[in-house]
């Protein structure tokens, strides 16, 4: 009888106290929702903003005070955006140096990190240390050599700089998330491949790489975004405007003065748009992708 008073005195305890943390549980829940919605609202403003201007006349655009909303809708902003300037053709070429930098910056990568994750050589881990000490060293401090280098063999106001170097390596990072990610792979797998003969080759092309997509997602999102948004590599390389980036076009299409004496910002905010949104397309499509590599390269260090 006693333990039976003792069960039904503790057991409403216990209930109102893991009540009592499942409440707290989903305040805390219900604050930190909050915290990311009017964060992601508060740096969504800027683009909602530009989204509205690319549709407002230069009236509307320096009318004060500020309007959100235009007071005539001008689609037409767009059109003569192509009209001013070349933009299909910065587009394209954008379009190319990232596609083509991308690729070998994933295959390159991925090569090294292979190397770095299953081989094992005297000075591996001195190398690999030397290869991520590179990242402390700001790109801005590299450009005048790179720009005397490419000078010498004659490589200036062409794609070639934006996208040969790519294929050496694809720099520190993405050597070490490829690293990372090949090292959850167990090496099992290469074990058993070897024993039925198969070489380093194929075990890297049919066993390691269909197992990490994942990783080579997440390597080819960050890689395209960078090459597509890059300015000051574009910028110090190519000197035709017919070569330009979309990064150095927007810009080159800013410095220009209008012959009527018309602010151009509508027509600047338009074309920064249409810049933005296949980089907002891309990573929604490749965001399962993208967030599982980001967390399966830290799992085994």
């Amino acid at each position: 009888m006693a333990e039976r008073v003792l069960v039904s005195r503790v057991v409403p305890g216990s209930r109102s106290k893991s009540l009592a943390a499942r409440r707290a549980r989903l305040i805390g829940r219900g604050v930190l929702y909050i915290i990311a919605i009017v964060s992601a609202a508060a740096f969504m403003i800027p683009f909602v903003w530009a989204v509205f201007s690319s549709f407002k006349s230069p009236g509307d655009l320096t009318s004060y005070p500020p309007r959100l909303f235009p007071r005539v809708w001008h689609p037409e902003n767009y059109v003569a955006v192509f009209k001013r300037v070349p933009f299909a053709r910065w587009a394209w070429n954008t379009l190319f140096i990232s596609v083509v930098a991308t690729f070998g910056a994933v295959l390159s990568s991925s090569l090294v990190g292979f190397s770095f994750a299953r081989f094992r050589y005297p000075g591996r881990d001195i190398i690999f240390l030397i290869t991520l000490s590179t990242m402390m060293l700001p790109s801005e401090v590299t450009l005048i050599p790179l720009y005397i280098l490419f000078a010498k063999i004659h490589w200036l106001d062409s794609f070639k700089p934006l996208t040969i170097p790519a294929y050496f390596g694809g720099g520190a990072f993405l050597i070490f998330m490829m690293r990372q990610f090949f090292m959850t792979i167990p090496l099992d797998l290469d074990e058993a491949a070897r024993i039925d003969g198969a070489s380093y080759l194929r075990i890297f092309w049919q066993i390691v790489m269909p197992l990490s997509t994942p990783a080579l997602a997440t390597a080819a999102v960050l890689t395209f975004i960078g090459n597509w948004d890059n300015f000051m590599g574009p910028f110090i390389i190519l000197n035709t405007r017919e070569k330009f980036t979309l990064a150095v076009g927007i810009r080159y299409f800013s410095s220009l003065a209008d012959p009527d004496g018309v602010p151009t910002q509508h027509l600047l905010m338009a074309s920064s748009l249409m810049m933005t949104i296949p980089i907002i397309i891309l990573f929604f499509l490749a965001q399962r992708f993208f967030v599982r590599g980001i967390v399966m390269t830290g799992i085994k260090g």
